[in-house]
């Protein structure tokens, strides 16, 4: 990773955005009804139309973070 434009810390810290994004996603699986004529509520809940979007924001949050933040003494690790 010598060419590289980011710094190794950095990278990992995206992989670690990605993965909090990932678990987001998750979150928001199931609540569906394998009868299109029965309703299931479950696919309102908390978990789903709260958690879910604010920990894939926080995701991308750690992403923008990992791309702009700088190491310190502005030379490369």
């Amino acid at each position: 990773m010598a060419n590289f434009s980011l710094p190794s810390k950095n990278v990992k810290f995206i992989g670690l955005g990605l993965l909090v994004m990932v678990l987001g996603f998750v979150l928001m699986l199931g609540g569906g009804s394998s009868d299109p004529n029965v309703f299931n509520p479950a696919m309102f809940n908390f978990r789903r139309l709260v958690i879910a979007p604010i920990v894939i924001v926080l995701g991308i949050a750690v992403i923008i973070v990992a791309i702009m933040k700088t190491p310190r003494g502005g030379a490369e690790e």
